[in-house]
């Protein structure tokens, strides 16, 4: 993780054949930091599911699962590892119902359930974490956690991701990182990375951006404003929210000195449309992506995303955003 923590813990011979293959790929030290990680999931859905898997397949050392809400009939459309019998039960919470499986993906994992509100959680708890993934909560949560994890000593890296339907955003801050590069001849070089907060990278003003960012970064935020200001957790705003998203939408541009033409209605009618709904092709990319990232983080090997990263399935493109931070100006 940015280059601390010591690698002098030898695998054992049973880890070493279990990860034959993937040691061939990143070498035995990746291994070796794998294996001591401790990553925690915040939101079990159908992206972090197959984060999760992912991961527990490449060997981290432990995960643990956030998610008290029980388990309903809509998680069964994205989330691959809720059996239809716990659903029909209706007292087993999402992060309860895929622990068990989870740990059959790969025995030498410890996989544990969390229980608390990711809104509550202390610095303490934090501290027992190099990796924490948010998924399916509230900006203000999201940011009170990525605040967290900010204000500890050790380092620990902080994703969020968030699956809309056919369209998807994962979200990274390393804080500061250190990793190998290869370069053309083959020599690996030492880089170095300095990561915006969430805060920072979402309050860039509008006009300071490239002419080429994305329109679903501008479109996620005029959701989560909305949301913000209603007090509404992701997923509850409806199509029937539109004219109000469409007036936030032109309240944010006229400030920002933006054309509403960057954020068309159409993107806004599909988010929208979406409402909590998972379409899980698109989960499989975003949890295989979101996966390789930490790994990379982790191994300190490979070139991370900067900041933010998007797809729409509509057009079958991925897009790095790497957003500046710049001086707060609110525009919530």
């Amino acid at each position: 993780m940015g280059g601390e923590g010591g690698t002098e813990e030898e695998l054992t011979a049973q880890e070493t054949a279990l990860y034959d293959r993937q040691i061939r790929v990143w070498g035995v030290d990746a291994q070796k930091r794998l294996s001591k990680a401790h990553v925690l999931v915040c939101g079990v859905n159908g992206t972090t599911i197959e984060f999760c898997k992912n991961i527990v397949l490449a060997g981290v050392g432990s995960l643990s699962l956030m998610d008290d809400h029980i388990v309903t009939e809509d998680d069964l459309s994205a989330n691959f590892l809720i059996p239809h019998d716990v659903c029909m039960q209706g007292v087993s919470s999402r992060a309860e119902a895929c622990c068990e499986s989870l740990k059959d993906f790969n025995p030498m994992v410890r996989v544990a359930v969390a229980i608390g509100d990711p809104s509550l959680i202390d610095e303490g708890f934090v501290d027992r974490f190099d990796i924490i993934v948010v998924s399916c909560a509230s900006l203000k949560t999201k940011l009170f956690i990525n605040d967290n994890c900010r204000k500890r000593s050790k380092h620990i890296a902080f994703y969020s991701v968030e699956c809309k339907d056919s369209c998807g955003e994962i979200f990274v801050d390393l804080q500061n990182h250190s990793y190998l590069q290869k370069k053309p001849g083959g020599e690996p070089e030492q880089q170095e990375l300095t990561y915006a907060s969430l805060q920072e990278a979402i309050s860039v003003p509008w006009r300071n951006l490239p002419r080429k960012t994305t329109k679903l970064y501008y479109a996620m935020r005029v959701l989560e404003s909305y949301e913000l200001s209603e007090g509404r957790e992701p997923g509850e705003t409806t199509f029937c929210d539109l004219p109000a998203v469409l007036a936030q939408r032109k309240d944010m541009c006229d400030r920002m000195s933006l054309s509403e033409s960057q954020i068309p209605t159409a993107l806004l009618e599909r988010l929208l449309a979406a409402g909590k709904k998972e379409h899980p092709p698109v989960c499989a990319i975003l949890g295989g992506i979101l996966g390789q990232e930490v790994i990379k983080s982790i191994s300190c090997k490979g070139d991370p995303i900067k900041n933010f990263f998007y797809y729409d399935a509509a057009d079958g493109k991925g897009i790095m955003e790497d957003i500046p931070p710049t001086p707060v100006e609110q525009f919530a």
